[in-house]
């Protein structure tokens, strides 16, 4: 009588779940990637070759879901518009009723963060180093937060020039804090925002 082969070591255990199939990659995940290197490294670093080693695809994968790098680009930047851009373009008709609540909504934008990225306006004023026409509409998105911000110091009743003046330094404030990448606890942050309403919406303090 022959003995029965014992099994394998190797061999797959009853209740061992085999590897399911790989998720197929979506346009969004390529967009996904493309950002947090555009976000870290800068847009010279956003390279298909590299987004493709990094996702474990092949170019081809790339070239399915986009025509070009450019297509790439295009897509990064609708992003910024989506979350950056469109919170503000948003309140550019409306009527301004209370200056002081209608400044509080403009600094929630970039307070909150839902959906306003700090990380993703800084990497893309910075790309616009490099493009006359990105540069161009950062500006534009930079004079749209200004006026907005003056049109909140004007409904306060401050007059034209104080305003202007206000709005440059919250926004260059504001700005700045993004520049020099510094990082708070958000619940501090939150602590000190009625100081900053006050540094920032109080009268000027008058030589004796």
């Amino acid at each position: 009588m022959t003995r029965p082969k014992q099994s394998s070591g190797n061999a797959a255990k009853p209740d061992e779940a085999a590897p399911g199939p790989r998720r197929t990659l979506t346009r969004d995940d390529w967009v996904a990637a493309a950002r947090k290197v555009l976000e870290k490294r800068g847009i010279a670093e956003v390279k298909i070759d590299r987004l493709a080693r990094q996702l474990k695809v092949t170019r081809g994968s790339f070239y399915f879901h986009f025509s070009s790098l450019k297509d790439l680009h295009n897509d990064l930047l609708e992003e910024w518009r989506r979350s950056n851009c469109a919170p503000f373009q948003a309140m550019r008709d409306l009527e301004v009723v209370d200056g002081v609540q209608f400044f509080s909504d403009i600094v929630h934008v970039w307070v909150d963060e839902k959906p306003f990225s700090p990380k993703l306006d800084l990497a893309v004023r910075d790309w616009a180093r490099t493009s006359r026409e990105l540069d161009r509409e950062v500006t534009a998105i930079d004079e749209l937060r200004i006026a907005l911000l003056v049109r909140s110091f004007d409904a306060m009743g401050y007059g034209p020039a104080e305003s202007i003046v206000r709005a440059r330094i919250t926004y260059f404030h504001q700005i700045g804090q993004y520049a020099l990448s510094f990082k708070e606890d958000p619940m501090i942050r939150k602590c000190y925002q009625p100081l900053f309403g006050d540094v920032l919406l109080g009268p000027l303090a008058k030589s004796p």
